[in-house]
């Protein structure tokens, strides 16, 4: 099928590359026209494991193009994907701009039936906002149909993910588009695609759920409230361990095995962060306010969350008491490992109060090598993890790469200034920390 996906973000990248390699003949767009050239060359922005290499291949095979040119683009293809950013507001309401400035330009290129479909997280109502907009902009009366088809992709595992996914849902009221979107993911739903490196991860078969549009929206709002309630609920749980001599590894072990429950989001840390547990847990709170129906559980959420960071200061206080002129080397800027994503990281919160306390910080990430837009300037970034602790009062772990995990901490104790680990992810082996006579803090044991 001819597809064309305006967005080239993570959700539109990871999406326009994995149908190419299934099958699809995939136009790319992009306003930025130095980032089109980017990656027609194979150099991508982002940091996403497999996914550099499925670009160049498939720009080889000529069966993914990349092109600055929106209206180019919806007028050679079958289906258009919409995958461009709705950041939040102050309020938390998701700013629309960039949907409706891509509905307008795709009413005004419609040159014959197309299906306009929806993978932006986008609040409820969405699909008829752009309905309306591209109606109001076509110049004849070419038919379309919007579908709603949220993504589930997971930074550091889209490309899995987009191959494996757990569910495709549908957003639809007409039969013909139903029918076309069955066809275009025909094989990721049968799992009969040639990808050598995915065989680990097949299905029998990828349940696909067919609904109407305002559902589908809310399904992935509702999806990512929920884990992020799952993450704040055991957080708050490893406070009460800390307070009572409770092992919240133990804790949420046990929880894990009833069925009910699970034993997956269930691992306690300094928060989440990131670019949609953030902004969709506050979306849909602001929807249900909007629509008199005030979301308690999802405010909490919310606040605990912002609180859990400010554990981790409080903890460098108890080890170290006073934190001016101490020598503080954080370990991990991403908000998780395998991704190169930075927005709302905890680890921004964690360093920009160590600097205002007056500390010297050393910051280190595999990936990561420049400042976050909102992180002080005044730490100091360095080449690796020795670096980052050589002469330190504290090593602060902040993202569970798995470099970490082979550290010499021999080595360490020798460069270190003080023998101080606070672990924000309980990733590292706390037994022989302490045996090697590390002052060791995890989170809720």
């Amino acid at each position: 099928m001819k597809v064309c996906v305006i967005g080239t973000g993570y959700v539109g990248l990871v999406t326009g590359v994995c149908l190419a390699e299934i099958g699809h003949d995939v136009i790319c767009v992009d306003k930025d026209e130095s980032k089109v050239s980017s990656l027609m060359e194979g150099k991508i922005p982002i940091f996403e494991e497999g996914l550099e290499e499925l670009v160049k291949s498939n720009v080889k095979k000529k069966s993914l193009v990349f092109d600055a040119e929106t209206s180019s683009g919806v007028a050679k293809s079958d289906i258009v994907f919409i995958c461009v950013g709705t950041p939040p507001l102050p309020s938390g309401k998701p700013d629309l701009t960039a949907i409706d400035d891509v509905a307008r330009m795709i009413g005004k290129s419609l040159n014959g039936y197309k299906i306009i479909l929806n993978k932006s997280t986008v609040p409820i109502g969405t699909a008829k906002r752009i309905t309306k907009i591209i109606r109001e902009n076509q110049e004849g009366d070419q038919g379309f149909d919007i579908v709603s088809n949220p993504e589930f992709l997971k930074e550091g595992e889209a490309v899995k993910d987009a191959f494996f996914p757990e569910r495709i849902v549908i957003g639809s009221g007409s039969k013909k588009a139903i029918n076309m979107m069955k066809e275009l993911y025909g094989p990721i739903i049968r799992q009969d695609f040639d990808y050598a490196s995915g065989n680990s991860h097949r299905k029998k078969q990828v349940p696909i759920l067919i609904t109407d549009s305002t559902s589908s929206e809310l399904i992935k709002y509702a999806s990512n409230a929920f884990l992020a309630t799952k993450i704040s609920f055991v957080n708050e749980v490893a406070n009460i361990c800390e307070r009572v001599g409770a092992n919240i590894l133990d804790v949420t072990y046990g929880m894990g095995l009833d069925e009910r429950i699970g034993s997956r989001f269930m691992k306690a840390g300094i928060g989440w962060g990131g670019s949609c547990f953030p902004k969709d847990v506050r979306a849909l709170s602001y929807t249900a306010e909007e629509y008199g129906s005030p979301a308690s559980i999802l405010n909490a959420v919310i606040q605990v969350n912002n609180q859990q960071r400010f554990k981790i200061i409080q903890k460098a206080v108890d080890m170290l008491g006073i934190i001016e002129d101490k020598v503080i080397g954080v370990l991990g800027i991403a908000f998780k490992p395998n991704t190169d994503d930075t927005r709302e990281a905890p680890s921004v919160t964690v360093i920009n109060k160590f600097l205002e306390l007056g500390a010297e910080v050393r910051v280190y990430d595999p990936i990561v090598r420049d400042y976050p837009d909102s992180m002080d300037r005044g730490a100091l970034f360095v080449t690796d993890a020795y670096k980052a602790v050589e002469g330190a009062d504290l090593m602060v772990l902040v993202t569970e790469w798995e470099e970490f995990l082979t550290l010499d901490f021999n080595r360490i104790k020798g460069i270190m200034s003080e023998k101080n680990i606070i672990d924000g992810r309980n990733f590292l082996d706390k037994k022989m920390l302490r045996e090697l006579g590390y002052k060791y803090m995890g989170i809720g044991n």
